[in-house]
């Protein structure tokens, strides 16, 4: 009994931290990456070909993103399988995070595995996947956005993870002792809801940007320079 208490132990200790690094830095970089969508595509396409160029891109995407991804979902699936809500006896905003914290999961889930089929691998709406075309990045992304339902969900995907990692962040600080005492997780607690608007509006406006020049910004803040106004070429080889 006491192997497996430790082996849950761990095991629950890594997923929160498979959560927060690299997966929470992953995407704060992704939503970095998208925020270029604001001043057109050449500025897009270009930060996405700058990521095409990292040396070893292939390794950092399976050992530091799918490995990753892969165990804190199917992990965090079955902690949600294992929960039991209380919301109806207990109604406190707390125990609305937790129910909340557990939906954007098994949300993200499936959503995940959509937004990486579809523009990592360009197998499902487009024929055409991101990875290989940063010349066509936006393009590709943009023809996509055109559809509703489409952007509808990408910010739903985005909201979600926005609340899902800001709160993660406090169920980090608390549980590894960052953030001891009442009043200290409080103050986190305020603080990682701020976070959550935050990213959710970055994230949302840069999806956005993708349809509307700026996004939900007035263009005039996004004035791209005219010699980066147009989309990369791709590269001939001789």
């Amino acid at each position: 009994m006491a192997i497996k208490l430790s082996n849950t132990f761990l095991l629950r200790k890594l997923h929160q931290l498979t959560g927060i690094v690299p997966l929470g830095v992953f995407f704060l970089v992704h939503m970095y990456t998208n925020s270029a969508a604001m001043n057109g595509p050449g500025i897009f396409n270009k930060h996405v070909q700058d990521i095409h160029d990292i040396p070893y891109l292939l390794f950092i995407e399976i050992f530091g993103i799918f490995v990753p991804l892969l165990f804190h979902s199917i992990y965090g699936i079955l902690i949600s399988a294992e929960s039991k809500p209380n919301i109806l006896n207990y109604g406190y905003a707390r125990n609305w995070f937790y129910i909340f914290q557990r939906i954007t999961g098994v949300f993200l889930f499936f959503f995940l595995f959509f937004h990486i089929l579809n523009f990592r691998f360009g197998l499902i709406v487009n024929d055409t996947a991101v990875a290989g075309n940063a010349y066509r990045a936006f393009s590709i992304v943009s023809g996509e956005f055109q559809s509703g339902w489409i952007l509808a969900l990408y910010i739903l995907g985005i909201l979600a993870t926005a609340w899902h990692l800001a709160y993660g962040v406090w169920l980090f600080a608390v549980d590894w002792g960052i953030v001891i005492g009442e009043k200290a997780q409080k103050i986190t607690l305020y603080a990682c809801l701020g976070l959550a608007v935050f990213l959710g509006a970055v994230g949302v406006n840069a999806a956005v940007a993708f349809v509307r020049p700026c996004g939900l910004l007035p263009t005039a803040l996004c004035e791209a320079p005219k010699s980066t106004g147009v989309e990369l070429q791709p590269k001939v080889v001789k």
